[in-house]
């Protein structure tokens, strides 16, 4: 899943605008870009960039987005043929047609520290490095298990669900009391 979201700038009106390319399985953003415009050919650089970086075969991928003029441009559908990357696209006048991206740009939004405004394009990059560290290697997504994007996406999270399971197999054996109807159970990871 791709899109781009506006970040406020220094001064009324002005804004820079964060490309993300995130995988809906595991949730690691892959690739992003923060720039001082919306376009067709950043869009093409990045997304060229990043599924040479994820070693992507052609006709394996499908890439999800909305309707947004830089989605819908002819050279990203040329780059996305080029590359063997099925695209697809939002229903037409539907604007909640691509929640996982939706959801990681709020995740960014909400999270404590998130400037008002930007006091320069590479203030708001130094904010992203920091954020899509956090957001990939830290952050836990219930969606996903409780594990962290990256456990997910570099195949960790059976090891880190079985070591939760013990965990809380040692928590039951020490005080089953607390555990009112059965033993606790990690929760499940996606399929």
């Amino acid at each position: 899943s791709w899109d781009i979201t506006k970040l406020l700038g220094p001064q009324k009106w002005t804004y820079y605008y964060l490309y993300v390319i995130l995988d809906v399985f595991s949730r690691y953003v892959v690739g992003w870009a923060v720039a001082e415009r919306e376009s067709a050919t950043l869009a093409e650089q990045l997304i060229a960039a990043t599924a040479a970086k994820q070693h992507i075969e052609p006709g394996t991928l499908i890439i999800h987005a909305d309707r947004g003029s830089s989605m819908t441009s002819k050279p990203v559908a040329l780059l996305l043929s080029d590359l063997g990357i099925i695209r697809s696209h939002s229903r037409p006048h539907v604007s909640n047609d691509n929640p996982y991206s939706e959801s990681q740009f709020k995740t960014l939004k909400y999270r404590p520290g998130f400037p008002k405004r930007f006091g320069s394009i590479q203030d708001a990059r130094a904010f992203c490095r920091c954020f899509f560290a956090w957001y990939n290697d830290v952050h836990r997504h219930s969606s996903i298990g409780l594990c962290t994007p990256a456990d997910v996406h570099h195949g960790r999270a059976e090891a880190v669900r079985d070591a939760r399971a013990v965990v809380l197999a040692a928590a039951y054996a020490d005080h089953p009391e607390r555990f009112v109807r059965k033993p606790p159970q990690p929760p499940m990871l996606p399929t």
